[in-house]
Parts: C-alpha cells; structure tokens; sequence
C-alpha cells in the first residue's frame, strides 16, 4: 500500500534519512520506532507531503505522491503535539474540519467514547493536554481513512481512554486499514502492532513482524524482544 523506496533526505550537515526501503500493506499495524533523531518524523512528514525527499520516491497504492496531494485525503493524521486555534470550541474545530474535508460519510465512534458532545461548547485554550488528544484522534479517525498516522497516540491519556483507542486502533486494523504508530512508550505497543520497523540514524535497522522478533528472540514482550534484537546486532 505504502512503498518508500531509495529514500534520502539531508538537512545541513545531518542525513536525516539514508536510503530508506520499506513497505507497509493494508490490515498492518506497524509500529516505527527508533531513539530521538533517527528519522522517524522525517520520514512520516515526507509521507504527508511535508518534506519532499532529496532522492527516491514514495508510492501509495502504487502511484508516487511526489507533488500530488489527492491522495492525503486518505491518510488521517493524529499528531504528538496539536495546534488549534485556541479561540475556538470543540464544537467548532470538529465543524471547521468537516467543512474544510467535504466528506459525507463519518466515523464519530471516538466522539462518542471520548463523550467530546457534553464537552462541546469548551474553547480550546482551556483544555487540559489528554482533552486535546482526544480530540486529535477523533480527527485522525473521522473522515474513515485508509491510512492512519499516530505519533504518541497514548500521550497524555488516562488508562480508560487509552484502552478505548487502542480498541479502536485494533477494529480499524481488522478492517483492512494501515495503521503506522510511533511511540515511545513500548509496552503499550505489546498486543496493537503485527511489524516493527526499527531506525536509527537515519537508516532501517530492521522491519520485522512482531512474531518473528519473538521468535528469534524468545521474549514474548516486544520492549525486551526489541531490545535483545539490539544487543545481537551491536544497535
């Protein structure tokens, strides 16, 4: 579904990406981790069209994205730190959205879950930071995406809503949708990801389904499979 392929980026002195490959299928989780600074949002800001890549190319469903924008309407995006205006409700933002997205046809199972319709009428600048994830995630999912794109989604969370998205992220995948999460927090990651794809400055170190790190390994817990895989290969 996703390709990226001879994938280069430098900034300055720094190679943010060099020579990714990877591909991501549809019905995957796949979690994309790696230490601060291996390329991680780099590489998901070139899939939104947020940095174009030096060299190499990136295809979605088999058509290159490279100075196309049609097909971000298929891709939701949920992302670590949100900006909205802060004037604005609830209400209001979900309204701007839906007006600026045209899409008839909605998924509104997180408004719902996350109760966003009794806190409709709250400005943005008043809201705590779990809120505003809330409402994030309910963005991410609302216009029924066949791509979704979180980063931290769980940050700033309490365990209920935690669960609640996680469950969610795990019926979209069964759905057939590709769902790519980075996260620190690995332990989270245990029962919500199929893959792992592991960069570290700036190149793929490994991509691998979540069985087969187990398996070599023979840690059941991803955050201790991932980190025997590490201590094998010298990372």
């Amino acid at each position: 579904m996703i390709r990226f392929t001879n994938i280069y980026k430098r900034f300055g002195r720094l190679q943010a990406l060099d020579n990714i490959n990877l591909f991501f299928e549809e019905g995957k989780s796949i979690a994309l981790i790696g230490p601060n600074g291996s390329g991680k949002t780099t590489l998901i800001k070139g899939l939104l069209g947020m940095v174009v890549p030096d060299k190499g190319d990136i295809a979605f469903k088999g058509v290159s994205v490279l100075g196309s924008c049609e097909y971000r309407g298929n891709i939701g995006y949920m992302p670590q730190i949100s900006s909205y205006p802060e004037n604005m409700t609830i209400a209001q933002v979900m309204e701007m959205m839906k007006d600026i997205r045209q899409y008839t046809t909605l998924d509104e199972d997180l408004v719902h879950a996350f109760k966003l319709p009794q806190l409709a009428n709250k400005r943005m600048r008043t809201l705590s930071g779990g809120t505003r994830q809330k409402v994030s995630a309910c963005l991410a999912f609302l216009f029924n995406p066949e791509v979704l794109v979180l980063d931290e989604p769980t940050a700033g969370l309490d365990p209920v809503a935690s669960g609640i998205l996680q469950d969610k992220i795990l019926q979209e995948t069964k759905n057939g949708k590709l769902v790519l999460i980075t996260s620190h927090i690995l332990s989270e990651l245990d029962d919500l990801v199929d893959e792992v794809a592991y960069l570290q400055d700036g190149k793929v170190q490994f991509h691998k389904q979540v069985a087969e790190l187990q398996a070599e390994t023979g840690e059941q817990k991803l955050v201790r499979a991932i980190a025997r895989v590490m201590e094998n290969e010298g990372l």
